[in-house]
Formats: structure tokens, sequence, C-alpha cells
């Protein structure tokens, strides 16, 4: 009779259920958007409903025969496997909702944002931009402060954009976090931001790796720093307006090219682990390179380079 008992009590709830934890939580890895514990607390009600009236079916079944069932419980096996089934529905519908959104380009993203931040009260503003990896491109030419877009795919969270206005300077502040988890492939974000190119701005940039492509030649800029962990880099500075323009770039880039106005004087300093410069038609002196111009203009672009950069290339335009 005990051993009648044991083969009565067999389930395998307990084993589908852990395997459906485990499936639910590596669909995460590979879907960071997805939010297994949202659809847990959402949902599992319907687990002790579906085995309940597995049970009972057991229970019914075991009466009209007479006799105790020996093996599995068939019926609360089926309640979990049913709560399985609902489980991979789910996830076919959050599949289907990730709405595919194309570039002008033809890429295709997973998820695509977009924000306009106005100036406000502001006289000039500090804008800081993070970026994990991806894509980086900034121009002007926005009747606002900024018209952003972001382009992005599962592996990224949506970046945030957040703006204040403190004594009279703006501050804006754009950062996107990876989501933590195993991802498999390469990955696809990009940023397009658009300045407005009367607004007084100082632009820090912290980017990871990729590619940056700032076309700022017709903004107000005071000030750049850029950090850049390893790809490549193209910047085109304009002609300073009140003062000098002060510009800074730091890690370890693949390759750099600065281009800036040929009627704008500009005195570049190179220090640390650079690979080569070309910057023909100017003036070297040691680790710095004037161009013609230097000196000859009310207000000059002041360029420091630091860092393990495979190439610099100064470009007169």
């Amino acid at each position: 009779m005990p051993s009648e008992d044991r083969q009565r009590n067999t389930s395998l709830v307990v084993p589908i259920l852990l395997i459906a934890l485990g499936a639910l939580f590596l669909f995460k890895s590979w879907h960071p958007g997805f939010e297994p514990y949202q659809v847990l607390k959402t949902y599992w009600p319907l687990i002790l409903i579906l085995v309940g009236v597995g049970k009972i079916w057991d229970s019914s079944r075991r009466r009209a025969s007479g006799q105790a069932s020996s093996g599995v419980a068939l019926g609360s096996t089926l309640g979990v496997a049913a709560f399985v089934v609902v489980l991979v529905i789910l996830l076919g519908h959050y599949q289907k909702s990730r709405q595919k959104f194309t570039r002008s380009d033809g890429e295709s993203f997973a998820s695509h944002t977009e924000q306009v931040v106005e100036l406000g009260d502001a006289r000039d503003v500090a804008a800081t931009l993070k970026l994990g990896a991806g894509e980086l491109n900034v121009s002007g030419g926005s009747s606002h402060l900024l018209n952003s877009q972001f382009h992005f795919d599962r592996k990224w969270d949506a970046p945030q954009v957040d703006y204040r206005v403190s004594e009279g300077r703006g501050i804006l502040e754009i950062g996107q976090e990876k989501s933590n988890g195993i991802n498999f492939g390469a990955t696809d974000n990009t940023w397009d931001l658009d300045f407005s190119n009367d607004v007084p701005l100082t632009l820090r940039v912290d980017m990871g790796a990729g590619q940056g492509n700032l076309r700022l030649r017709e903004m107000n800029l005071s000030e750049l720093e850029l950090h850049m962990g390893a790809g490549q880099v193209e910047v085109e500075l304009p002609r300073p307006r009140s003062k000098d323009l002060r510009v800074s770039i730091k890690g370890g880039v693949g390759q750099a090219t600065v281009r800036v106005p040929r009627e704008a004087g500009v005195l570049a300093h190179a220090a640390g682990g650079i690979g080569s410069i070309t910057a023909d038609g100017w003036n070297k002196d040691g680790s710095q390179y004037r161009n013609e111009q230097y000196g000859k203009t009310p207000n000059a672009i002041r360029l420091d380079v630091e860092g393990g950069i495979g190439q610099i290339e100064l470009v007169q335009d």
C-alpha cells in the first residue's frame, strides 16, 4: 500500500515549472525589454487554477475507476503543461508587438523613439551624451534646442533625455543603459541628434565604442570634450565666435579626423600613445601643430588630443 501511495503521488508539476522558469529568464537574456517578473506577477494564479483543476480531474478519475491510479498524476501535469502553453502564447505576442522601424537608409531596428527639447529660459547649454556603443551623429540646424531620434535593437534600453535649467544655464543629459544578461550577435544602436545653431553650447561626449560623426560646423560651440573607448570619430569644428574654442579628444580611438575651417586659427597638441599624425600644410613644433592662420584671428581653436589613438588627421576645409 505505501508503494501504491508513492506511485499515486508522482507528479511532473515541479520539473515542468522549473523548466518554464529557466526558459523565461533565458528569453530575457536574449530580449532585455522582456520582463519575466511582470509576467509571473500577473499570471501566477493561473498555475493554481490549472493544477487545481487537474487534481480534481485525477481525483474524479480515481473514484470512477474504483482504484488508485499508478504512475504520473496526469491531471496536474496537464494543468501545468497548459500554463506553459499560455506562456508560449504570451512570448509570441511579445515578439509580434515589437514593431520594426526602418530608417531612410533602409536599415531596420527593433525600437525607435523621438524627442524634442525646447531651450526654455536658458542663455547657454551644457550637454552630456553617454553612449555605450553604436553610432552617434550630431549636427546643427534644429529650430529647437534639440531634435533627437534614437534607433536601437532589443539589446538596449531606450535612451533617457533629461533637461533642466539652473540659473540661466540649460543642463542636458542623454544616457542609455545596456541591459544585463547574455547577448548574442552584433548590436544596432544609432543616435541622430540635431542641435540649434544659435544656442551657445558646451558639449561632452562619453562613448564606449563605435562611430562618431560630429558635424558641428554651423553650431555655436564653446567647448567640446570627447571621450571614446574604441572605433573612429570624425569631427567638423566651427569657427570660434566670441572666444577661443577648446576641444579635447581622449581615449583609445582607432582613427580621429578633425576638420577645421580654413579661416580659423588652430593650435593642436598631441600627447600619449599617438600612432601617427597627418597634418599637411601645418607648422610642427615638437608635439604642437599650428596652421597658417594661428595668431592672425581674434579667436582660435585649441585642440588637445591624448590617449592611445592610432591615427590623427588634421584637415583644413
